[in-house]
């Protein structure tokens, strides 16, 4: 543990950066509802970029602990950050892809004024931001709109009932979808050969998100090719964010930092 903690202290000085300047851009109106992103870049060499999506089960969204703690964490390390604040689907399901793909898009769009690399643009997804993540990373309609990596963090994956999270479930596609909408949205069926690196993370006692929605989209990743990580630890529960109530945070940022480092090095 002692050594662990060291390499993250280690990495983090020599990643240190000024807290960053935070530009709120918007990314879609309508009389309800407003998607935005809220950027922040840290220095001034060429840097990686990821765009956040908090959770919230499709009824709200998570942007503290979900999102600006953790958009710091990437400005720490020199990487820059979007916390999408994505508009809810109440049921449109198209509605928060098409904003994830927008904030993608944006951040490529701006590449050379905000000095971004653009084939380094991976998004994030906790929770339900997790299903908008793999969602992203599996329903792209250009290939210029997909993802370069993800990061998992107690996704939900899957709108099978027996493993779903029923809330997030009914936010996006109603009480009784018909069995090509569950299907559709089970993002482990979705899953290609050309489906982004992935660096997935949850716990054995999520009562909230099971388990079983990472595990089925880790076995899918593989049998695809798909280069990727699945981390499950025995406690932690759900919804921790970035929170030091979690007893592993420093392995997690440690194997976060080690993905990181191997998608940014290609």
């Amino acid at each position: 543990m002692k050594r662990i903690i060291a390499v993250i202290a280690a990495i983090a000085g020599i990643y240190a950066f000024a807290a960053a300047e935070t530009q709120k851009i918007t990314i879609a109106t309508e009389a309800a509802d407003t998607a935005y992103m809220l950027v922040s870049l840290p220095g001034h060499q060429a840097r990686a970029a990821v765009v956040i999506c908090p959770g919230g089960g499709y009824t709200h969204l998570s942007m503290e602990k979900e999102g600006k703690e953790w958009a710091q964490w990437f400005n720490d390390r020199g990487i820059a950050a979007a916390v999408l604040h994505y508009r809810l689907p109440r049921q449109r399901n198209t509605v928060p892809l098409s904003d994830a793909m927008a904030a993608i898009d944006t951040m490529r769009q701006n590449a050379k004024k905000w000095n971004i690399i653009p084939g380094k643009v991976g998004i994030m997804g906790f929770s339900a931001g997790g299903h908008l993540a793999t969602t992203a990373a599996t329903h792209y309609t250009d290939p210029a709109l997909r993802p370069d990596f993800q990061i998992l963090m107690y996704p939900v994956v899957s709108m099978d009932t027996t493993i779903t999270h029923r809330g997030t479930r009914v936010g996006l596609i109603g009480k009784q979808p018909s069995a090509e909408m569950e299907r559709k949205y089970s993002n482990e069926t979705q899953v290609t050969p050309q489906t982004p690196p992935a660096f997935i993370f949850t716990c054995q006692d999520d009562r909230a998100v099971h388990p079983d929605n990472s595990i089925r989209y880790y076995q899918a990743l593989i049998r695809n090719d798909v280069p990727s990580q699945l981390h499950i630890y025995p406690k932690g529960g759900h919804g921790y964010g970035k929170r030091f109530t979690f007893p592993y945070t420093e392995q997690l940022q440690y194997l976060l930092t080690d993905f990181l480092n191997e998608q940014l090095s290609k």
